[in-house]
């Protein structure tokens, strides 16, 4: 199964990508998950795109956005 990855990597506080939803566990373990656990996770990722896009954690604590700061 596809990764969910977008390489828009940035995880907020709660050590959740801000690029594909995941938990970092989940990017970790990605690559050992059997079939039916990235289903899962995938399943998971509309919702909480939809909750944290708005939410108080959607800041990115990517490189990028610390050096877009500093401009």
């Amino acid at each position: 199964m596809q990764s969910p990855c977008v390489a828009r990597c940035g995880l907020n506080e709660d050590d959740y990508c801000m690029g594909c939803y995941r938990h970092i566990d989940e990017i970790v373990g990605w690559s050992s998950a059997a079939e039916e656990k990235k289903a899962q996770i995938w399943a998971k990722l509309e919702q909480r795109k939809a909750e944290m896009v708005d939410g108080e954690n959607s800041a990115i604590l990517s490189r990028a956005k610390w050096l877009y700061q500093l401009h």
